[in-house]
């Protein structure tokens, strides 16, 4: 059975999906983008920061679903520029212990929702 989790923390779809769904112990997050949840605005001044808004919005996705980054088990991070990588990813890199982190791809795409330069989704057992 699936369970459907929301937060008003992340920013609310904007299209024929959810935030995460919960399968038995197992949690399948929708891709996060930097939108601010409160004025559904774009954060583009700059990759770190944009990179940032992605990561608070997985944080409280994880949070709405009584995890953490430490939950955690794969991630896929969607740029547009791999010139971005090594900025993207010391971002990124702050919010897991290295010896803990997840199993993860990136992967540079021709384009992302809205215009953006990074979209990061994430499995989670708990």
């Amino acid at each position: 059975m699936k369970k459907i989790i929301f937060t008003d923390k992340a920013p609310a779809p904007i299209g024929p999906y959810n935030q995460a769904v919960l399968v038995g112990n197992t949690l399948y997050t929708s891709g996060q983008i930097a939108l601010n949840p409160v004025t559904m605005e774009l954060v583009l001044d700059d990759i770190e920061t944009e990179t940032k808004q992605v990561m608070e919005n997985m944080k409280a996705v994880l949070e709405a679903a009584d995890m953490t980054f430490d939950n955690v088990v794969k991630t896929t991070i969607f740029i547009m520029n791999m010139g971005d990588f090594a900025r993207i990813n010391s971002v990124y890199g702050s919010y897991f212990d290295e010896k803990t982190a997840p199993a993860r791809e990136t992967v540079q795409v021709a384009g992302l929702p809205k215009g953006v330069n990074v979209e990061i989704s994430m499995t989670a057992v708990k």
